[in-house]
């Protein structure tokens, strides 16, 4: 038995996705535990491609419970939308597949609307949100007014907490936003034929985990966005709204955390970020566009083109303290291959001083200049090797710079976006 964290160590989009599915063979139960359809994590099996927001991205195995905890906020739309979606692929998204946790805090209308008119009211200052509603949806959470999953299945319950909530909303909306105000009779029928869809597919996560654990069952972890998105420990406030470090995968399912046996980081071969905040590593020339080509670097949630930049190791090791990280998942090396003068950001210059973690203060970030260091690129084809020993030397190099910086092991290489084209240098579920 094994419990194993899969954590993205930059600003997201670092390939978790596909990770968490290679892991998925060794797992039993696989469970998302934060965030909201503001990520997405994209995988790519037998050649089709698939875009996952909410459903873990373990549901393409067969025999496989996918759960999600109540460390989520839940758009119950998106959600139904990608259950038919893989219905009409071919996979069915059965009750005895896919878990929601009875716990789980729901995206409500007004919560989108609130998202999209404070970005438009802050014009250029907006910190760049996916509009999904997601942190006003965290907000009413921790202001002891949200709507859970439960209440979708309790139609009393639900009206009355609607009702207790509607009218401050719309006030907001209109008054100080000057946006139309939502129809609370027209949110109630759409919300409650959302709860009559779902109800099958509800229960007690954290009951069913302390059972899989008990029983000797492999339980995956599967994070969302990434370390530096954190609303505690990221760029705040260019952050998201929800704890992405691995020690909210206990808070976020219900699982004690002496239950976790090993925490894995994915590290995407170089760096990237989508919306505002420092970047300290961006590039901004022709090399930036080019990896932003190669690597397909556009978000798969909202399709926005995502800044692109040397792998920056100061962000790296802030990761590896922030969630113990036991070891690194390389993704997407392939796309450095052709650039033959890699270079690797190994700490930072701020202010006349030498630092290799990221200051928490924004105005310090913004001041940091990259410390760089050179290496020999390649030019060979790697997408078809699958041992240590196939890749070139100067790749090998590569890694083993950043195992240096980092600290810490690297567990698996992914050379190609299909699920094949890894090389598993040590698998998280052995002892």
């Amino acid at each position: 038995m094994s419990n194993v964290i899969i954590i993205g160590t930059q600003w997201g989009d670092e390939g978790k996705g596909k990770i968490v599915d290679l892991l998925t063979e060794r797992a039993d139960y696989v469970v998302r535990f934060q965030g909201g359809n503001n990520a997405g994590h994209t995988l790519v099996v037998s050649g089709k491609r698939f875009i996952f927001h909410l459903i873990p991205s373990g549901i393409l195995h067969p025999g496989k419970k996918c759960m999600v905890g109540n460390g989520v906020v839940l758009d119950p739309a998106v959600l139904i939308g990608e259950i038919d979606r893989l219905a009409e692929a071919g996979i069915a998204v059965t009750p005895d597949k896919l878990m929601i946790s009875l716990y789980t805090h729901i995206i409500m209308p007004y919560h989108r609307a609130l998202d999209l008119a404070r970005e438009k009211k802050k014009g250029k200052t907006a910190i760049g949100t996916t509009g999904r509603g997601i942190g006003p949806c965290y907000e009413d959470k921790v202001g002891r007014c949200g709507i859970r999953v439960h209440d979708l299945l309790d139609k009393e319950m639900f009206r009355r907490k609607l009702a207790a909530t509607i009218e401050e909303k719309n006030f907001i909306l209109e008054r100080f936003y000057g946006e139309k105000p939502l129809d609370p009779a027209a949110i109630v029928d759409e919300y409650l034929a959302y709860g009559e869809r779902l109800r099958p597919y509800t229960g007690n996560v954290s009951e069913v985990l302390q059972a899989a654990d008990a029983s000797g069952r492999n339980i995956l972890f599967e994070g969302a966005q990434g370390t530096h998105l954190d609303i505690d420990h990221g760029t705040y406030p260019f952050v998201t709204s929800s704890n992405t470090v691995a020690g909210n995968a206990c808070c976020g399912s219900g699982i004690g955390p002496t239950r976790i046996d090993k925490v894995v980081g994915v590290v995407k071969a170089y760096t990237t970020r989508v919306g505002g905040g420092p970047f300290p590593s961006e590039l901004l020339d022709d090399t930036g566009e080019y990896i932003r080509k190669v690597g397909g670097e556009f978000g798969a949630t909202t399709g926005r083109p995502r800044r692109c930049g040397w792998l920056d190791m100061a962000v790296v090791k802030s990761s590896v303290r922030l969630n113990g990280l036991a070891g690194l998942a390389i993704t997407k090396l392939d796309v450095l291959t052709g650039i033959l003068k890699l270079k690797i950001s190994v700490s930072y210059n701020c202010r006349g001083k030498c630092i290799d973690s990221v200051p928490p203060e924004l105005d310090a970030l913004e001041a940091c200049e990259p410390v760089l260091t050179e290496l020999p690129g390649w030019e060979e084809d790697i997408g078809g090797m699958r041992s240590w020993d196939q890749l070139p030397r100067n790749t090998r190099n590569y890694l083993q710079a950043i195992e240096q910086y980092a600290g810490v092991p690297i567990y698996m290489v992914s050379v190609g976006a299909g699920r094949d084209e890894t090389i598993i240098l040590r698998n998280p579920f052995d002892a």
